[in-house]
């Protein structure tokens, strides 16, 4: 079994500018590549809860056009995603793989022999850090994107200004 990072989208990778799918709209989060970097010794996945596509404000098509563009663009930096994992669903359809459920990194634990508990999460809003919490990761709040403007709700095991200083704190802790 080992260890996995699993990142949050919206707001952690990726500037989040509200149902954000279209290419042109696609800019990286201030230092997302470089902390990604420090962490090429972990299986990374991406776990994300897109709405818009249950919503009808884009579609599947548009979804995977933004994904491959943002998966080619950290390739571009040598940085490998084992798998991006979506919820297509609406927060009111209330499915199972909507975060905070934990039914991807549960699958994840199965596909690719993960640990959970010696895993983290990081994230920039509550329902990353419940998800996480739920099966015994360690979390990370990063106060990029709505991190700042969630922070009082959370209560994770670190709170890192960016992706570099979440890295930072999962490469110094892992072993603990």
């Amino acid at each position: 079994m080992t260890s996995a990072v699993f990142v949050d989208r919206d707001g952690v990778l990726v500037e989040d500018k509200g149902y954000v799918h279209k290419i042109e709209d696609f800019r990286m989060i201030l230092n997302a590549v470089e902390g990604l970097k420090l962490l090429k010794h972990y299986k990374l996945f991406i776990v994300t809860n897109q709405a818009g596509l249950g919503k009808g404000i884009f579609t599947i098509e548009d979804f995977n056009k933004f994904s491959i563009h943002l998966l080619n663009e950290l390739g571009k930096h040598g940085i490998r995603i084992e798998k991006m994992y979506f919820c297509p669903h609406k927060p009111e359809d209330n499915c199972e793989c909507r975060k905070p459920k934990a039914k991807f990194l549960k699958d994840a634990e199965k596909e690719f022999k993960i640990d959970l508990k010696k895993s983290f999460v990081i994230g920039d809003r509550k329902s990353d850090f419940e998800m996480g919490r739920s099966v015994g990761c360690r979390t990370i709040h990063v106060l990029t994107g709505d991190g700042i403007k969630h922070k009082n709700e959370v209560n994770p095991d670190y709170f890192a200004k960016d992706l570099i200083d979440a890295a930072e704190w999962v490469i110094e802790n892992d072993k603990k």
